[in-house]
């Protein structure tokens, strides 16, 4: 029986850049005519996805599986932890919640998960012609290799040909991968075969001095300097540095509170790439300002985020902007602090009994329970500026909230209505609202009328099809950089 091919994007540290690796990868291979699925065994995000059957996965892996063409689907992330707390997360296996877990309890248990997760990979070695493998964080943290199961424990156990790429853009980048080489084990280098040096700026020239002796003392070739490229796909994670550095250069301000676990703020990207949107993030009641438009987004703990919303001052700032007419927008847990109150009676967020008054803006109340919702939606947006925008999103929460007044948001494809309007003031459950562009436009063009500007004449642009583009621009970029020849041969074997 042949071999299933397969590549395995390693990095030096978090955040060196091997999800978009990844992803461009995925789109060379679809269009070089391979079928290709990614793979990440156990990811660490905020950031999650809904399948079509309901079922949730690390969004970075949602977003290759799209550049591959194919549908996203939880085998190609078996594992998701959501940090709920600095020293605990929600584990989810198989897209499914297996409870609450402390750091240490999750870490152990992960042993326990490693037939599941083999059984994933190989169902999926069994449908598609290429297995696009992403690592997490670096390999040689030796105080956690002993029960790797996403890194080296993992090529070892799929014979996975391993590109280990660094990041340039924060400096150090030879001695990150000679370090993160040398701190490996024989048979762990020897699967090493070939080194990236990724997000470079400028002149590689200047660098290539530098790529031999690098070569020479690690004993594994590089195989490209991948330039830094801007795009405008999806984010893996909410921590991402970017997000504190986005500020508002255009003539409509929106600023996204950003909570201390935010998640699924690609929920706003689209807006990003309205010509008169400008879109930032707000920590606290300075940076927050006097903006056109005020969004609470999802956060992984309401009840925690709603306190450090309180105790920050940005409670009494939102409301005060309200009472002068700003528009305020809430998503998900945003929808849910928006409300008069929220209760948790069994403890899925904390303490069983806790209970917070909400922000009062929107007549509505939220009970947390057990069982999580996740579903994929279509509906119509009935609310305001919003009225007869299509919406494409997702649910993912743990909470059902009823409306003692206002108006439906939107009404969902089953005819149920979603969310709450009052005034100026909008919450819905639906992630993913602006990615059919509609609502983006419609949102821009209320906004322009009560601030006298003209309204954009260009056509809504849909986030799937930015996102399409995008891919296509990232594949060039790294297609260009890397000796995909070599990466051919390496896979082979």
């Amino acid at each position: 029986m042949k071999k299933t091919r397969c590549i395995m994007i390693q990095g030096t540290m978090s955040g060196a850049g091997k999800s978009l690796l990844c992803t461009a990868l995925c789109r060379i291979f679809r269009q070089d005519g391979l079928r290709c699925a990614p793979f990440k065994s156990q990811n660490m995000a905020l950031n999650s996805a809904v399948t079509r059957d309901g079922l949730e996965m690390g969004r970075a892996q949602a977003v290759q599986a799209a550049a591959a063409g194919v549908e996203p689907d939880v085998r190609m992330n078996p594992i998701l932890l959501k940090p709920s707390s600095d020293v605990g997360s929600q584990v989810i296996v198989m897209g499914r919640v297996r409870g609450q877990m402390p750091a240490r309890e999750s870490y152990r248990y992960k042993k326990q998960l490693l037939p599941e997760v083999l059984a994933a990979y190989r169902s999926l070695a069994d449908e598609y012609d290429v297995i696009v493998i992403e690592g997490a964080g670096s390999p040689a943290e030796i105080n956690l290799k002993a029960d790797d199961i996403v890194n080296m424990g993992l090529a070892k156990l799929v014979d996975a040909p391993v590109l280990l790429a660094g990041d340039i853009d924060r400096g150090g980048v030879f001695a990150q991968l000679y370090g993160t080489v040398a701190l490996l084990e024989p048979d762990e280098r020897a699967r090493i075969k070939g080194l990236i040096v990724n997000k470079f700026r400028g002149d590689v020239e200047i660098l290539r001095p530098g790529l031999a002796p690098l070569e020479q003392k690690t004993g594994v070739p590089v195989l490209g300097v991948v330039p830094y490229v801007r795009t405008a796909i999806d984010d893996e994670d909410s921590l991402a540095p970017a997000l504190a550095q986005r500020e508002a250069h255009k003539p409509l301000d929106v600023a996204v509170v950003r909570l201390p676990r935010i998640s699924n703020f690609t929920d706003f990207a689209p807006l990003e790439q309205h010509p008169l949107l400008g879109l930032r993030y707000a920590a606290d009641v300075r940076s927050l300002g006097a903006p056109d438009l005020v969004i609470l987004p999802g956060t992984k703990s309401t009840l925690a985020d709603l306190l450090w919303l309180r105790q920050s001052g940005l409670e009494a700032a939102i409301l005060k902007l309200a009472a002068a007419g700003v528009p305020v927008l809430g998503v998900c847990g945003g929808y849910q602090m928006l409300g008069r109150s929220i209760a948790d009676p069994d403890g899925a967020e904390g303490e069983p009994g806790a209970c917070l008054r909400g922000l009062g803006l929107l007549p509505v109340e939220t009970v947390f329970c057990a069982d999580k919702t996740r579903a994929r939606r279509t509906a119509t947006a009935l609310a305001g500026p919003f009225a007869g925008a299509r919406l494409e999103g997702y649910e993912i929460h743990m909470g059902r909230t009823e409306a003692q007044g206002g108006a439906p948001f939107c009404r969902l494809e089953d005819g149920r209505a979603d969310g709450c309007a009052a005034g100026q003031v909008f919450g819905t459950y639906l992630h993913g609202l602006f990615d059919s562009g509609e609502a983006t436009a419609r949102l821009a063009d209320w906004l322009c009328r009560k601030k006298g500007l003209r309204p954009a004449q260009a056509a809504p642009l849909s986030h799937a099809a930015l996102q399409e583009r995008e891919f296509d621009r990232l594949a060039a970029a790294v297609r260009g950089a890397l000796d995909m020849d070599a990466i051919y041969r390496m896979m082979e074997v």
